[in-house]
């Protein structure tokens, strides 16, 4: 079998991200295999057409995939990945998405030859809306990093970074962002059941209005203070609603307080 990429866990945004370059025909399934302990995980990718295996040890010998995705939980990065050493002798790029995960941590299991990359995606992707940001070591050959943003693009947006310092900060606010999100959302349907409306009818403004407005804001030319100050009238209901979030820059403070305080426990975590 020539295999182009190795998936290492196949939970839920592996498997995702996994549909998403299978659908979108960026990778054919016979060019992957995906390392599973999971028998139920394991059979739903084999469904896709991958080949499939409990551990590293299925793998064919002589295998050199130009790419091993580990998708596992940083607690077992460092069982999982010492599985792959075979593969660390310069030809196969690893992308680890597992949160919080250093490249250093891979470079003490791998050594200095492996090239490694990073990449911190979001819940969305397993939608194809999210937000991926990408951190690649010098080794990383040019065509694996467009191979790698091509593969990406079929979950979402994708940027990258050159500083891996600064994937705290892409954790705090991507990573992390749509639980603020989906918490902004709770909050204004609570705020339109206490203004009168049913459940069902504030819960549907809420979700509806914040994708509509998200939605307008990608697709605009416009910057999204700009598309706020269109909506705003003088004196008139929304400029009294935002005199309450922008007064004193409340929400701007709370959101940066917020970004923050992620930001930090991904460092803390990190260590």
């Amino acid at each position: 079998m020539a295999i182009r990429l190795v998936l290492a866990g196949c939970g839920n945004m592996g498997y995702a991200m996994l549909s998403g370059w299978i659908g979108s025909g960026k990778l054919a399934a016979a060019d992957v295999f995906v390392v599973e302990p999971n028998e139920d995980l394991r059979a739903r990718a084999a469904a896709l057409g991958c080949y499939a295996g409990a551990g590293a040890a299925d793998i064919a010998a002589g295998a050199a995939p130009e790419l091993v995705v580990v998708a596992v939980k940083p607690q077992v990065i460092r069982d999982a990945v010492s599985a792959y050493t075979r593969f660390a002798d310069g030809r196969t790029t690893f992308l680890s998405i597992a949160a919080g995960t250093p490249v250093a941590t891979f470079r003490e299991i791998l050594g200095e030859r492996a090239p490694v990359a990073r990449c911190m995606p979001n819940t969305p992707a397993a939608i194809g809306k999210g937000m991926m940001v990408v951190f690649s070591t010098p080794l990383v050959p040019a065509a694996t990093q467009s191979f790698i943003a091509d593969l990406l693009s079929a979950s979402g947006e994708v940027a990258t970074i050159d500083d891996e310092g600064l994937m705290d900060a892409v954790t705090a606010v991507s990573g992390s962002g749509p639980a603020y999100v989906f918490h902004f959302i709770e909050c204004l349907t609570a705020a339109a059941e206490k203004a009168g409306l049913p459940a069902g009818t504030a819960k549907l403004l809420a979700m509806q209005t914040v994708f509509g407005a998200a939605s307008l804001a990608a697709e605009s030319r416009e910057e999204p203070a700009v598309l706020r100050r269109q909506v705003t009238s003088p004196n008139g209901t929304t400029a009294a609603a935002l005199e309450v979030l922008m007064g004193g820059d409340r929400l701007k403070t709370l959101l940066t307080e917020a970004v923050e305080a992620a930001r930090l426990r991904s460092i803390e975590l990190g260590r």
